[in-house]
């Protein structure tokens, strides 16, 4: 009995011996321990994406601005109802602002040098639109103080950026939707004549292939997809002219993911440039008017470019992402047609998709022997070679 007794006191002092280092049987202390496990924790992929929608040229003429006014109150929000949506459900809506929208101390003006009412400003800001480009031939209308004054108004809206024209400071905009960050630069190939302030020359954003590859190199290096407005080409031409082409395949070159164009007025292709190291560039050459009330057919007709960008990565244990790829994964149009009646007024802007045949048969230029048809359109539209919404 004795013995026995013992033997199991051995026992029991063995074990107490041995009962804290017993983690080491495998090598680990408890520190080590949690670190393998944390090593152990899989990488996580994930998936982000982000839809832009782009409108081109909102041109505003006398006849337009009119339409806004009821009561003595401007209001632009019925003529984009219709599009609403389209923007709403966008992470990012750009637009070519294309006049400018200095006050009513300026007075409200239309061609041949535009001013529109700041009412809409806000206007498009509610529609949903938060990428307002102000680089474009009819930017310095008001004179230098006349763009001081839409820059200072548009200051005042809240959740929008203004890119092409600025009171000073760097060139670029960084906008960051759902994990993936997006470069904007903008840039138009003149001012109508009018020269940019001596002592602001910057005040906006000039075509000139040496500054425009400083501005993209430094911001390349910063953002996930970059993108550049091109106010460019001649104007009413239905095809990229070469100096459009040259510049695409110039800022293909620098890396550029996506090309905004816009000021001819009338629809163009849609073009994926690929460069021979297999970087691909997506090229809108022009989007035409968004609305405006020229009255010939191939300028009611215009496009709201729609593009998908996608980021995919693997989140580590640390909690950095790796990035494992960035891709355009879908792009097209969605073509719209600005309505208005022959008085020049209810004017709307329609999608393609929805507009009928009665409703081609009151707008105003029906009345004025432009041959508008749906035929006409449909041939337009097959021309952008690109997907239809």
């Amino acid at each position: 009995m004795k013995n026995r007794l013992g033997v199991i006191i051995i026992i029991i002092l063995l074990i107490s011996c041995y009962s804290k280092p017993i983690a080491l049987l495998n090598g680990l202390d408890n520190n080590e321990s949690e670190f393998v496990s944390e090593q152990n924790t899989p990488d996580l992929p994930q998936h982000f994406s982000v839809t832009l929608v782009a409108a081109g040229d909102n041109l505003y003429h006398d006849s337009l601005i009119n339409n806004g006014l009821i009561n003595g109150v401007y209001n632009y929000i019925p003529i984009y109802a219709e599009i609403k949506s389209i923007v709403e459900n966008a992470d990012i809506a750009f637009i070519n602002q294309e006049t400018v929208m200095a006050g009513a101390n300026y007075g409200y003006s239309g061609y041949p040098a535009f001013n529109s009412p700041q009412a809409l400003g806000r206007d498009i800001a509610a529609i949903g639109f938060d990428i307002i480009n102000l680089a474009n031939n009819h930017a310095m209308d008001m004179g230098a103080a006349g763009l001081y004054a839409t820059l200072d108004f548009l200051n005042t809206i809240e959740g929008i950026t203004v890119i092409g024209a600025r009171r000073s400071g760097e060139s670029a905009r960084i906008v960051t939707r759902n994990n993936i960050s997006f470069g904007f630069l903008s840039y138009t190939y003149g001012l109508n004549g009018i020269a940019l302030p001596r002592d602001n020359p910057n005040l906006v954003s000039m075509i000139d292939r040496n500054k425009m590859a400083q501005e993209i190199s430094a911001l390349r290096p910063l953002c996930d997809f970059l993108i550049v407005s091109m106010h460019w080409g001649p104007e009413y031409v239905l095809e990229p002219a070469r100096s459009q082409v040259d510049l695409a395949l110039f800022l293909a070159e620098q890396n550029v993911d996506l090309i905004i164009g816009h000021h001819p007025h009338v629809l163009q292709k849609v073009d994926t440039i690929n460069l021979p190291d297999g970087r691909k560039t997506v090229c809108y050459y022009s989007l035409g008017n968004f609305v405006s009330h020229q009255n010939e057919r191939e300028r009611i007709i215009g496009g709201m470019a729609k593009v998908t960008f996608t980021k995919e990565g693997m989140l580590l244990p640390t909690g950095e992402l790796v990035v494992k790829n960035l891709n355009i994964s879908e792009f097209g149009m969605i073509p719209v047609i600005t309505h208005f009646d022959r008085r020049y007024r209810n004017t709307r802007i329609i999608p393609f998709s929805v507009y009928t045949q009665q409703l081609m048969d009151e707008h105003a230029l029906r009345y004025e022997g432009s041959g508008l048809s749906m035929d006409f359109f449909n041939g337009v539209i097959k021309r952008l070679q690109t997907k239809i919404y």
